[in-house]
C-alpha cells in the first residue's frame, strides 16, 4: 500500500471515529431531553381524597425472562415497558402509586413518590431493562390511580420484548383490576 493511500485510510478512520462519537453523544443528549420531557409531563399534584370520585388498584404481570428449549435452564431475558394511557378526552387522572415487585412479592422499587397528574389522552411508561433480572419470571407492577371526576378507565398494560441473537419475541400483558375505588356523594 502506498504512503499516500495509507494517509487517506487513516484520515477516513479518524473521520469515522469522530462521527460515531458525536452520534453517541447526541443520543445521550436526546435521552436526557426525553427524560426531562417525561418528568415535566408528569406534574406532581396535591391530592384531596375528599374529591376522589373513582379509581383503581391494578396488577400488571411482568416477565423479566421466559424459558425456552424445553428447559428452565435456558432463559431469554426480556425488557419490559409498563404503559399507562389516560383514555379520557377531557379529564386528567392522578397516578398515586407505581410499585414493582419480584416473584416472591418483595417490593423492588417505587417509581412514583407522590401523586402525579396524567393529562387527557396523555400516556407515560416505566421501563425494566433486559439485563435487570431482579424481578424474575413472576414480577409485577401494582398501579393505583384516582380521578376527581368520572372518567373512562385508563389502558394499563406491559409490553415485553427481546431481539437477542437471531430471535425476536414480543407480547403484551394486560392489567387485572384488583380493587375499584368509587366514592359515594
Amino acid at each position: 500500500m502506498s504512503m499516500e493511500l495509507k494517509q487517506h485510510f487513516w484520515a477516513y478512520w479518524a473521520i469515522a471515529a469522530i462521527v460515531i462519537t458525536s452520534c453517541s453523544e447526541q443520543t445521550t443528549s436526546q435521552r436526557q431531553q426525553l427524560d426531562t420531557k417525561r418528568e415535566t409531563s408528569l406534574r406532581s399534584v396535591t391530592l384531596d381524597k375528599t374529591k376522589v370520585v373513582m379509581g383503581q388498584t391494578v396488577y400488571v404481570p411482568i416477565y423479566s425472562h421466559i424459558y425456552h428449549y424445553n428447559s428452565q435452564d435456558q432463559v431469554m431475558n426480556l425488557s419490559a415497558t409498563l404503559s399507562i394511557r389516560n383514555t379520557d378526552l377531557t379529564t386528567s387522572i392522578i397516578i398515586t402509586s407505581v410499585r414493582y415487585y419480584d416473584t416472591d412479592g418483595k417490593l423492588i422499587r417505587q417509581d412514583i413518590k407522590s401523586p402525579v397528574e396524567l393529562k387527557p389522552l396523555a400516556s407515560t411508561d416505566f421501563f425494566i431493562a433486559a439485563d435487570d433480572t431482579s424481578g424474575g419470571s413472576g414480577a409485577n407492577f401494582i398501579v393505583e390511580w384516582v380521578a376527581q371526576k368520572t372518567v373512562y378507565e385508563p389502558v394499563i398494560e406491559a409490553v415485553m420484548i427481546s431481539t437477542s441473537s437471531s430471535q425476536g419475541i414480543s407480547f403484551v400483558s394486560p392489567a387485572k383490576v384488583l380493587k375499584q375505588h368509587r366514592m359515594q356523594k
